[in-house]
């Protein structure tokens, strides 16, 4: 499998576990103690780990740290919308879209010859 999609796949997979660890517990932990949430947030953020290092580690073979750091935030946008519209029952705003576009930019510019 090429790097690109074992670096994309790692860090998409690892970015849903980020996701859920920094938010969700607004959803479902919102009455329970901070420590709690944190707590519990560590948790979901250490599978997180366990798939962002690897993946950073195979893409840095092929990629610079710039393209990898724009390759993550790209991702995080990509997981980011569909969590905050579906499970956190957030509306759809215009804003995703226009940040997208500025990120597509930003994929240009760092992976360009």
């Amino acid at each position: 499998m090429p790097i690109l999609i074992q670096t994309i796949i790692l860090l998409s997979l690892s970015n849903i576990f980020m996701t859920f660890a920094w938010y969700a517990h607004l959803k479902n932990l919102h009455q329970a103690p901070w420590l709690v949430a944190a707590l519990v947030s560590w948790g979901i953020a250490l599978f997180e780990y366990l798939l962002q290092v690897p993946a950073n580690r195979i893409g840095y073979t092929q990629f610079s740290l710039a393209q990898l750091k724009i390759l993550q935030e790209v991702i995080t946008l990509s997981v980011f919308v569909p969590f905050a519209i579906f499970y956190m029952q957030q509306p759809m705003k215009w804003d995703y879209l226009w940040a997208g576009l500025c990120l597509l930019g930003a994929v240009y510019f760092i992976f360009r010859a």
